[in-house]
């Protein structure tokens, strides 16, 4: 048997070439090595953006239409949301009675996360979502979780969940897997603003849905290297935002657009307008897929229903074993 991976997004908007780079075109070549279940994470997304909901549930199509339209056949993959779970719901109840506060208040990635979102005082959702993402791998018994560096304390805390449920539970018998990360070695894409990151919040991606014209005006606001003032100065290709997406985007040219920056034999315009030529033949065929889409939501929507009718089998299975290993189940 093929064994599982689970991976998604918050549905908090759509996607941009962070994304795509970050997970998307690896999900794309996973697809056909192991069964894939893409989660639809509009709970997850309540934890930042509780305030939005209807930001969410407009974002469930765009989010869904996103992953359909970089290649993920629907034939291949279960695509779920994560609200029509209820294993995951009840699984994150049982879990947060194995995690400390303690534990949860020192996890790197919510520290950071707080942060990032001005959170002095946290939500018990933001605080716990961690312990939800455990029951998001483990309803499904996940073999694999791929994953950036960033998320790795995440999937130690879902492995330590996993670890304790066993130990208590389990009578020398493992009754949840305890997930593995999949590392992806691929370079976070930054902003177009020079910003470590891009992302949703900030104004500086460009999104996978974008069109040519919207491409080229990005391209053409990205932050070069700023003491580059005549076409006649030479460029540092290491400060250049442009020149990382070259490496990203252009790799078989990159290493000959840096040479001819630091000799200035290219300009900054025509180093953009090089990059925005690529980055537009990139997305076309995405382009093509999103229209078939949104043309055909009704489509997107069987998909998504049928996928969580799918998971929702698979996740309660999952909740009778765990509650005949407590104990807590009526024969």
């Amino acid at each position: 048997m093929m064994k599982r991976i689970l991976t998604g997004d918050r549905t908090t908007g759509r996607l941009h070439l962070g994304h795509y780079v970050g997970s998307l075109q690896n999900r794309v070549k996973l697809q056909n090595e192991y069964d894939t279940f893409i989660i639809l994470a509009d709970i997850q997304a309540l934890t930042t953006h509780f305030q939005r909901p209807e930001l969410i549930n407009e974002s469930i199509y765009d989010v869904a239409i996103d992953n359909l339209s970089v290649g993920l056949d629907p034939n291949n993959i279960t695509m779920f949301l994560q609200s029509k779970i209820s294993a995951i719901a009840e699984l994150t109840v049982f879990y947060s009675m194995l995690v400390s506060v303690n534990s949860l208040r020192h996890n790197p990635t919510i520290k950071t996360e707080a942060k990032q979102y001005g959170y002095d005082d946290l939500s018990y959702g933001f605080l716990g979502y961690p312990v939800s993402q455990t029951a998001d791998i483990t309803f499904c018994n996940a073999d694999l979780v791929p994953v950036g560096d960033d998320q790795l304390p995440h999937i130690e805390q879902s492995r330590k969940i996993a670890r304790r449920f066993n130990n208590l539970y389990g009578r020398g018998q493992v009754v949840i897997k305890e997930p593995q990360a999949l590392i992806s070695n691929t370079p976070r894409l930054i902003g177009l603003d020079g910003n470590s990151k891009m992302g949703k919040s900030l104004g500086n991606a460009i999104y996978l849905a974008d069109t040519i014209e919207d491409v080229n005006a990005k391209v053409k606001s990205a932050v070069t290297d700023r003491n580059r003032i005549s076409i006649k100065d030479k460029g540092n290709p290491d400060i250049c935002t442009v020149s990382k997406y070259h490496e990203a985007f252009n790799h078989s040219e990159y290493e000959n657009i840096c040479e001819m920056c630091k000799n200035a034999n290219i300009g900054c315009v025509a180093c953009k307008n090089l990059l925005a030529k690529k980055i537009n033949c990139l997305i076309a065929p995405f382009r093509e897929k999103r229209a078939y889409y949104e043309e055909h939501k009704s489509e997107v929507r069987d998909i998504i229903l049928a996928g969580s009718e799918k998971a929702n089998i698979v996740g309660k299975k999952t909740v009778e074993e765990i509650k005949k290993a407590m104990s807590i189940q009526i024969e």
